[in-house]
């Protein structure tokens, strides 16, 4: 899983709490061990606020090895059991986004591992809280979503869809993914909203909330302003026509963008637990499902697809990249048709002038496979890009409200006093410096200013170019009917 949501969780815990122990569910991965992987984090910038003030804070980390797409979570039985005696809160926000995930693999991280986590919590004597980290885009075959649960959208749902994974090998669940899935238009929407399911229908009496934020973006604050370290979502068209690559998009510009901070979300997701353990004996003698918290900008200060778009087209000049490769402009379209042909003059072409230039001085070609999958990823993010919904935040209203001034202070994430227009200069900043990997100096600044004035004067130089071939063009058309 990206590191975004729970390194942004672990790292709040630890610098604004006295928490002893967080125990991390983390796999092997590239021949590091999860305690490589947890070492790395010393050396890691956005750690670095809280090891100044806490030198031994990772101290505190226990890392627990294990892997959601095991049938057991890939946990020994000695790490079981100290779960078991040592756990007070959980919060799963293991998943794969990856929209073009095989049905078989979604199902057994985004799924099954829902349903594991929740088996195991029933086992831990000391819990009192338990948030599950799901996506707004969960119910995403509707307009308009509240802060309930959606089964009558699943065409299969979690009680279908787990035993036929335990039965089924990973070809078969994949070649059923069609019929399976319905309306949904990916394999993590579909199994995003298979794990609310099992939430809904399985949790017993455990203190349970599911938790939906929208599409998670840079930091607003902490623990530094702008820091990101992936190109999911929003953030990878930003990036894509930053760099000069990406000149088309599709995109319903009247669209609401649900865009949220991840140190936001990160805020949220502890006072959700907060809340959840304060609750849970009401809900239990209700017998009240567990509670839905819907995370997007809130309605009194919402930010459009045009305004995004207009924001960081400002920015991408005011705070430009030495990296990029062309003068930077992005046009948009809500028609994915239009977008694709569109795509053939704006990126397939001048890919295939690029890299013939490239092939004949000798390098390899690399344009043409870079666009392939931009059109790739842009086409799967379309449906997204280019939809319109609306969201119910009423409980997260009253998670606001209930919380104390101090607890405010500690853990905002009240959207409605973010200036847009400020936060996105301070995200490009940081998409700049943590994307990147650019010199954040005055003088790289500069440098970067005079590439993108050569930049430009190439691009108003092919613009001239291609408008007098465009004037000949119309000029023999004509003639040939004179």
């Amino acid at each position: 899983m990206g590191r975004t949501k729970y390194g942004v969780v672990i790292e709040k815990v630890l610098r604004a709490t006295e928490t002893s122990r967080i125990y991390v569910l983390i796999r092997s991965k590239r021949g590091k061990s999860p305690q490589d992987r947890i070492d790395e984090w010393k050396i890691d910038p956005f750690f670095g606020v809280l090891l100044k003030i806490q030198p031994n804070a990772l101290e505190r980390i226990v890392p627990i090895s294990g892997d959601c797409e095991e049938p057991d979570l890939g946990i020994s039985a000695a790490d079981r059991e100290l779960l078991k005696n040592e756990v007070q809160v959980v919060i799963h926000c293991a998943a794969t986004v990856n929209f073009a995930e095989p049905l078989h693999k979604a199902v057994d991280i985004n799924t099954r591992a829902t349903q594991l986590m929740l088996n195991l919590a029933k086992e831990m004597s000391r819990l009192v809280g338990f948030v599950h980290v799901s996506t707004a885009f969960s119910n995403c075959v509707i307009q308009h979503i509240s802060e309930q649960y959606y089964p009558d959208n699943l065409m299969a749902g979690a009680d279908k869809v787990l035993p036929i994974r335990n039965v089924c090998g990973d070809v078969l669940v994949d070649k059923m993914a069609s019929s399976l899935m319905g309306k949904f238009p990916n394999t993590y929407t579909y199994t995003k909203a298979l794990a609310e399911q099992v939430i809904q229908t399985e949790s017993g009496e455990l203190p349970v909330c599911i938790f939906r934020p929208g599409s998670i973006v840079a930091t607003n604050k902490e623990p530094m302003s702008g820091w990101i370290d992936n190109i999911y979502g929003p953030l990878a068209m930003v990036y894509g026509a930053a760099i000069g690559v990406l000149r088309i998009a599709p995109v319903n510009m009247r669209a609401p963008n649900p865009v949220v901070p991840v140190d936001y979300c990160a805020n949220c997701i502890l006072a959700c637990a907060m809340q959840t353990a304060n609750e849970s004996a009401e809900k239990r003698l209700r017998s009240l499902p567990p509670t839905i918290y819907n995370y997007v900008p809130h309605k009194s200060n919402p930010i459009s697809n045009r305004t995004f778009t207009d924001i960081l087209a400002k920015y991408q000049h005011t705070v430009p990249l030495e990296q990029a490769l062309w003068y930077p402009f992005l046009h948009t379209t809500s028609y994915l048709w239009l977008f694709n042909l569109i795509a053939i003059f704006y990126h397939t072409l001048p890919g295939y002038a690029i890299d013939l230039v490239l092939r004949l001085q000798g390098q390899k070609p690399r344009l043409i496979k870079l666009y392939t999958n931009i059109h790739k990823s842009m086409n799967a993010l379309a449906h997204f890009s280019t939809g319109f919904w609306t969201y119910e935040m009423i409980n997260t209203d009253r998670l606001w409200q209930s919380l104390s001034a101090a607890d405010k202070e500690h853990f905002e994430f009240d959207m409605r006093k973010i200036d847009w227009d400020d936060y996105f200069s301070r995200a490009m900043v940081g998409m700049r410096v943590y994307l990147g990997k650019e010199d954040p100096s005055e003088e790289g600044i500069q440098r970067a200013a005079k590439h993108l004035k050569r930049l430009k004067r190439r691009h108003r130089v092919l613009q001239l170019v291609l408008c007098i071939c465009g004037i000949i063009i119309i000029k023999w058309f004509v003639g040939l009917f004179l």
